[in-house]
């Protein structure tokens, strides 16, 4: 993948996909806020999940000692991995140790994260995904472009054409008179996946949220393809990231509330489905649970950056992002795309690759998706914490900037330097901004002028104006 900056430019070039992006944000956005503003205690309820999340962060060592513990307890057997590749070998070995060649999957970030699929295909086992969106990535040979709605780059209209094409090479085929309508779409996914749930022996998946005190899983969807994955098969491996973690039950009352309401726009998700550990012939017989950290520890020693850790996963902020609207998600070259993505990423990854250094700049900073977060990221604030690490790591201060930065805290330490550099501004209007805003200047500025319309210098300086009218005097 290039850098953001390339990446962003090729994809602002594709019309369709602006147009899928704008028309599936907009009917997010507007759901979410017509259900969150139906609740009073909204704010405090987003206190408390903030509240939650970073006690458990900080107590996370004693929180993933008690769930190893519960879930042991119940039936289900824990294991710990360090990175992608470990926690790849695990599951693989796992599914190779039942005799199975295919598993079935919930839709899972954490696995998308490690790239299991690719893991499980270079062992010869196939991984089909269940959840609807996820399902037609997979056969459009695609890649996820958002958290929630993974297909969200493509219309009714391609989809058909995907179904049509890619559907009988790997099961069912889709009907002949196949129409782009939702619920025919539907309906052909549903007859395409019924004969891999009824046949699959092993299903993979990944938790919203994991419980200490009870061992307990949750997957929240709205489909009911995780519930037959999670119901069905014979032998459930669960992939979860150790930042899911949430002391109790009773916690899950805030962030069921939390995150259906800013992540679909529903007052609830329509499946809930809770697991701990085995229980005879009810379900999986055999439960494994795949602790991943996978550069989790790192950003939970980065005192600013872990709170990114607290995330859940809503979706949220890439549905408010002016730059994700625009560009979409295959852009920031990652599983975890728009403001989120812009900020664990990095995290995650480190800052070596040309993709991450330039992740902590694909923000205009406008501060929406902190509005909307339901746990209180301040994601601004970890964009500027994270492009002052990139500067520091990879050397990219300039002289030129260096020099610039001096004057202006040259001309800002004194009174009478700065009354005369506004003087000065004042004057350039009538040069630079006679229609209000400033005109083309002179290359390298040009750079700046030529993609935004910014505003003239005021004619006159707040301090001018307090000194003509007030004389000075307090």
């Amino acid at each position: 993948m290039p850098a953001f900056p390339a990446a962003a430019k090729r994809e602002l070039a594709n019309s369709q996909l602006r147009h899928n992006l704008a028309n599936a944000t907009a009917t997010i956005r507007h759901k979410r806020a017509a259900v969150v503003g139906e609740l009073d205690d909204w704010a405090q309820l987003r206190e408390a999940g903030a509240a939650i999340k970073a006690h458990t962060l900080s107590n996370l060592d004693t929180y993933l000692e008690q769930f190893e513990a519960a879930a042991t307890a119940a039936g289900a057997t824990v294991h710990w991995a360090r990175d992608a590749e470990e926690a790849n070998r695990i599951v693989v070995d796992l599914v190779r140790a039942t005799g199975e060649r295919e598993v079935v999957k919930v839709k899972s970030m954490a696995t998308q994260e490690i790239e299991l699929n690719e893991a499980l295909e270079a062992a010869g086992i196939d991984a089909w995904e269940t959840d609807l969106a996820e399902l037609i990535v997979q056969l459009g040979h695609d890649s996820p472009s958002h958290i929630l709605v993974p297909a969200i780059h493509r219309n009714r209209a391609e989809i058909r054409e995907i179904f049509r094409r890619e559907m009988g090479k790997v099961g069912t085929p889709a009907p002949d008179d196949l129409t782009d309508e939702p619920a025919r779409l539907a309906e052909a996914a549903r007859r395409h996946l019924r004969e891999k749930f009824l046949r699959a022996k092993v299903a993979v998946s990944g938790a919203n949220f994991a419980v200490a005190e009870t061992g307990t899983l949750l997957v929240a969807e709205s489909e009911g393809n995780g519930r037959m994955c999670l119901t069905l098969p014979e032998t459930l491996i669960s992939v979860v990231g150790i930042e899911k973690l949430v002391p109790s039950w009773q916690d899950l009352e805030v962030f069921l509330q939390l995150l259906p309401r800013s992540s679909t726009g529903e007052r609830m998700n329509p499946y809930n489905s809770t697991w701990t550990g085995v229980a005879d012939g009810d379900g999986p017989q055999t439960c494994h649970v795949v602790l991943l950290d996978n550069g989790r520890t790192n950003a939970l020693a980065d005192e600013i950056g872990r709170q990114a850790l607290r995330c859940i996963r809503c979706s949220a902020c890439l549905n408010v992002c002016p730059v994700y609207e625009r560009t979409g998600g295959h852009a920031y070259g990652s599983v975890y795309p728009g403001p989120i993505g812009a900020v664990l990423t990095p995290q995650l990854r480190g800052t070596t690759s040309e993709v991450d250094k330039s992740l902590p700049y694909a923000s205009s900073l406008c501060g929406a998706c902190y509005d909307v977060c339901p746990v209180a990221i301040n994601i601004p604030d970890l964009l500027v914490h994270l492009r002052t690490r990139v500067v520091e790591e990879n050397g990219w201060r300039s002289k030129p900037l260096d020099a610039l930065m001096g004057l202006a805290s040259w001309v800002f330490g004194d009174a009478k330097r700065l009354a005369a550099a506004q003087r000065v501004a004042a004057a350039s209007r009538r040069i630079i901004g006679r229609k209000g805003t400033i005109g083309r200047l002179p290359p390298p500025l040009s750079r700046w002028t030529d993609a935004r319309d910014a505003p003239a210098p005021a004619e006159e300086s707040f301090r001018a104006w307090w000194e003509r009218t007030r004389g000075g005097n307090s």
